[in-house]
């Protein structure tokens, strides 16, 4: 039986007269507990009591390990410039198409219920539900990223995350964690610029990080980085707006996505690629695979490829957020991964993070589940709720026609060299920092400084640490090292 929205939902939850349990029993009292007596005890075999308590008990998941605070919203994807010429990805294949979509916007660090202005990274997730499959676009409102191999993505998360004894977050954790590893400074020139506490999730820019690969029909593969900018344009809180604005609304940004696709005010992205051949990626001074770099535009222009349309909000926040679960790994024929070590890491990180907060059958879950046809043979485990009745749950088989679907082509580079763990070979952490800083106003300048000083300051940042940031601040920018050594009074090392 289908609900008035269309979706599946089992027939003793649709439309009955009368209160039931889970199984479908009519429920004569739901005032009052089953007791010997009317003062009691009460009794363990009060069934439906217990149901109720433990379904209570069990209503909230683990919340996310990183952007566990998140507002969703539903839509389209157009496809609005020919592509085709890169890629055979079918949701791509000609001006004009339309994809039905989710996205999900969240903060990274903190906890569920924290406030959306805090300076943090955002989340920019989406969901395209292509007639091939679903395609996961997980990325950030910044395009580059703290580290670039996912080694390190543990230790990051806890130096960011609270410190455990006292469960407080705090600079000298950050500080002296990140003061290892300078390939950061790039993504603190977005973290501590401006841009740092976007207005809300409509006003901020997306990007999908990572170099992916297009490949088209002919087997032909381009790198490729996506990004989304809104029509609206960015806009940013300054730190007295962001205590004004969380102090009176700690869901801000979730209430005004909401409400403004409510009021028919439909927010709305361009997405644009930069395309490089892999044959020219050791061209430059930088890695084009090291997340914490930018292609330069100037080089690698933006071209345009569609627009996506939130216009519909969700219709449960727990289905189609709390539950709603994106992967790196999951996408199309047409699109496939680089070797970027970072990317390389989060193809099995994220899926295993789903399979464990919501268990291994997550992919069946509505917001998750292809809308397209699908077969395989994943069978049984927690949750699985997919009625089958075939006897064949193997492959090949005569008793079952299913077949393998038409190749589509993947990269087909040869692959090489000494089993290793090693950098890689351009770092090169300090000249586009700079290059970012140089380009800002001088009042935009002074506010970044003032903010590095400000975390600097902090009592348990040890002279150490201190005289290393100002290192890399000053390899990045002289005159920006030294600003900040001079309103620290120590003298700059460079």
């Amino acid at each position: 039986m289908r609900a008035s929205g269309g979706e599946y939902r089992p027939s003793s939850n649709y439309n009955s007269p009368f209160w039931t349990t889970n199984s479908g029993a009519p429920v004569w009292n739901n005032n009052s507990s089953l007791t010997v007596g009317i003062r009691g005890p009460i009794l363990l075999e009060d069934y439906h009591l217990v149901e109720k308590l433990a379904q209570f008990d069990r209503e909230r998941i683990p919340e996310r390990v990183v952007h566990a605070r998140g507002a969703s919203a539903k839509g389209f994807f157009e496809v609005t410039h020919d592509v085709s010429h890169l890629t055979c990805a079918d949701f791509l294949r000609a001006p004009g198409v339309q994809t039905p979509i989710i996205v999900r916007f969240s903060t990274v660090i903190h906890e569920r219920g924290s406030p959306e202005t805090l300076r943090d990274p955002r989340g920019f997730a989406v969901k395209f539900y292509t007639r091939e499959g679903n395609f996961d676009l997980v990325g950030n409102n910044f395009p580059v990223f703290f580290i670039r191999d996912g080694m390190k993505f543990p230790d990051m998360v806890h130096a960011l995350k609270p410190n455990p004894k006292s469960h407080i977050q705090e600079n000298w954790r950050i500080l002296d964690f990140f003061s290892h590893h300078p390939e950061s400074l790039h993504m603190f020139s977005f973290l501590f610029d401006d841009v740092g506490v976007p207005l809300n999730y409509r006003h901020m820019d997306g990007s999908g990080v990572h170099t992916f690969t297009l490949l088209n029909r002919e087997g032909k593969a381009t790198y490729v980085k996506f990004h989304w900018r809104p029509t609206s344009g960015v806009k940013c809180l300054l730190e007295d707006e962001a205590v004004t604005v969380g102090g009176n609304n700690h869901s801000h940004g979730t209430q005004d996505l909401y409400d403004s696709i409510a009021a028919g005010n439909y927010p709305e992205w361009k997405l644009f690629i930069q395309t490089m051949d892999p044959e020219h990626e050791d061209r430059f001074d930088f890695d084009p695979l090291d997340v914490t770099k930018t292609w330069p535009e100037d080089i690698f222009p933006l071209q345009p490829v569609g627009r996506m349309v939130l216009n519909k909000n969700i219709d449960n926040f727990f289905n189609e957020n709390e539950q709603l679960a994106f992967c790196p790994a999951i996408i199309v024929p047409g699109i496939y991964y680089s070797d970027d070590k970072l990317l390389q890491t989060r193809i099995f990180s994220y899926s295993d993070t789903q399979r464990h907060r919501l268990g291994p059958n997550y992919l069946m879950l509505p917001v998750n589940a292809p809308k397209c046809a699908h077969h395989n043979n994943h069978h049984d485990g927690f949750m699985n709720f997919m009625h089958r009745d075939e006897e064949v749950n193997y492959f090949p088989s005569r008793y079952d026609p299913v077949r393998h679907a038409e190749r589509f082509p993947i990269p087909s580079s040869v692959v090489t060299g000494r089993r290793e763990k090693s950098i890689i070979d351009k770092e090169n952490n300090f000249k586009q920092p700079g290059e970012r800083y140089r380009s800002w106003a001088p009042d935009r300048q002074e506010r970044f400084v003032h903010r590095w000083v400000d975390a600097l300051s902090d009592p348990r940042v040890t002279h150490e640490i201190r005289d290393i940031w100002i290192s890399y601040w000053s390899q990045c920018d002289k005159s920006l090292g030294h600003k900040i050594a001079t309103r620290l009074n120590v003298k700059p090392t460079m």
